[in-house]
């Protein structure tokens, strides 16, 4: 039976991809004003409420410009995952196209992408005492079981990455058989609230662009943005979640500026040192996000340049979507 939006869905969504500080954020909001679209954030720490400076969140104004979705939708104290992405950008897409209006999903997390593209099928929950037991296992003794257990998600994964460490040997652990092969098995039986909206979109178009810079220039935006971010009060924002119960939430202590910060508080390092980390740290993470871009989704790569204006890049990406 036909779902009763059906009729009225707008027959597209677009797609942008990129690492941080590369200028996706800019490009979308010019998208979305000129083709009448809303924007879906594919990022995993914009969910969180108060992650509001370090996660480099859409201003008041700009979310006045544009309508977002998937922004401050949980509490720092709550869980979040892919399969929660999935539920709520499939929701997202069918409140947008009922309006006759364009989806854009536009972000840095590239699982997400991937949840949403692929889908998510009946992976194991998380056994709470596993999850503790692996914990406390030093990440290279967890890469060591990957590598031997399933060499090819060990060679696929971001090794740098615990928290997805330490799931994937959770779930091969409780279910005895090798992750990727799971995965495998999981993209067909997708369920679930999202499956319509996630069916229409395969599909609409389903043009994946890459927003990517030279090195050198991206290098120096990251630095720009860190530096922005101290100035805004990265420090009294990280005070006020950490009495909030950031700590606790193992996923939201994983945005960068974060844990560095709390660091700095607790007398680690000196400010100038603070800051310099967090610039190499999110230097570090953008330059994973690309080798994950490049290995995991068919993207469309659009280099931007310091003296490029948007227009061009903006009106190219309507007239190819």
């Amino acid at each position: 039976m036909p779902h009763p939006l059906s009729s009225i869905l707008h027959p597209r969504c677009i797609f942008l991809a990129g690492p941080t500080a590369v200028g996706k954020s800019e490009i979308a909001l010019l998208l979305a004003e000129k083709i009448g679209g809303e924007i879906i954030s594919v990022d995993s720490m914009q969910v969180y409420r108060g992650l509001d400076i370090g996660t480099a969140k859409p201003s008041a104004a700009e979310r006045a410009r544009v309508r977002h979705h998937l922004i401050d939708v949980v509490d720092i104290s709550e869980p979040f995952d892919a399969a929660k992405f999935v539920d709520l950008a499939g929701a997202a897409v069918i409140e947008i196209q009922s309006r006759g209006r364009v989806p854009i999903f536009c972000g840095g997390t590239g699982l997400y992408f991937k949840a949403w593209l692929e889908g998510l099928g009946d992976a194991p929950s998380a056994d709470e005492k596993l999850r503790a037991e692996l914990e406390t296992i030093p990440l290279p003794e967890l890469l060591a079981e990957l590598a031997e257990r399933d060499p090819v998600t060990y060679e696929k994964m971001d090794r740098k990455n615990p928290r997805r460490v330490i799931r994937a040997v959770e779930v091969i652990r409780l279910t005895g058989k090798p992750f990727s092969q799971q995965r495998a098995e999981w993209k067909s039986t997708v369920q679930g609230p999202s499956a319509f909206a996630r069916a229409t979109a395969d599909k609409q178009s389903t043009v994946l662009f890459g927003i990517k810079r030279e090195t050198t220039d991206l290098r120096a935006r990251v630095d720009a943005r860190v530096d922005a971010m101290f100035a805004r009060g990265l420090i009294g924002e990280t005070q006020q979640l950490l009495e909030r119960g950031l700590l606790k939430n193992k996923t939201a202590m994983q945005a960068l500026g974060y844990r560095q910060v709390a660091e700095h508080l607790r007398g680690e390092h000196t400010m100038a040192e603070t800051i310099e980390l967090v610039k190499i740290k999110t230097r570090q993470f953008a330059k994973r996000q690309m080798t994950w871009f490049k290995r995991q989704l068919n993207l469309q790569w659009i280099e931007l340049s310091p003296k490029q204006t948007l227009d061009a890049i903006v009106d190219k990406i309507a007239g190819d979507s």
